[in-house]
């Protein structure tokens, strides 16, 4: 290389050493995971069957999103400022779902935006936002197919509003 009067030669080394780490980070790294199409496929149908199954009233379909033992909680805090664990249980979640729980939201009004976050083999996180809260599940591959294990939620400000 031929060296620029304008251009430190250590200039140019800290450029290039910039230039390789950022290919560097582009890289996957050793033990990070390929999502399939079919485990993509997998992690949405267990969120729709979720979200839609609660719309619908369908406990069956509420049912088939779940694993058995999921814990789905909510951090709430009371008129002293004290924090609390809300949670209910897959069975709970069913219930609620099959008494039309969610059948009070017109059409109009059901929001089921969805992302997948993050994908480790028979580990991914997702998030739904619907129509007055949003969503974080846990999801495992549980004997070969997809089901949500957990879920932190939080209402929307206008639903927390609402519920005064």
């Amino acid at each position: 290389m031929s060296r620029s009067p304008r251009t430190p030669t250590g200039v140019r080394i800290s450029a290039a050493l910039c230039a390789l780490a950022v290919a560097l980070c582009a890289l996957p790294s050793e033990g990070t995971a390929q999502t399939t199409a079919a485990d993509s496929a997998g992690i949405r149908a267990a969120a729709m069957d979720y979200i839609e199954g609660w719309y619908a009233g369908d406990a069956q379909r509420m049912s088939r999103a779940l694993h058995p033992e999921l814990a789905k909680r909510i951090v709430m805090t009371d008129s002293t400022g004290r924090s609390r664990l809300g949670q209910m249980s897959a069975m709970t979640l069913v219930d609620y779902t099959g008494a039309g729980g969610g059948k009070a939201t017109p059409a109009d009004k059901q929001r089921k935006e969805f992302r997948i976050l993050d994908v480790y083999h028979g580990a991914a996180v997702a998030k739904i936002v619907a129509s007055e809260w949003v969503d974080y599940l846990e999801l495992g591959k549980w004997n070969g197919q997809w089901k949500i294990v957990n879920v932190l939620w939080e209402r929307t400000p206008s639903a927390g509003a609402a519920m005064r």
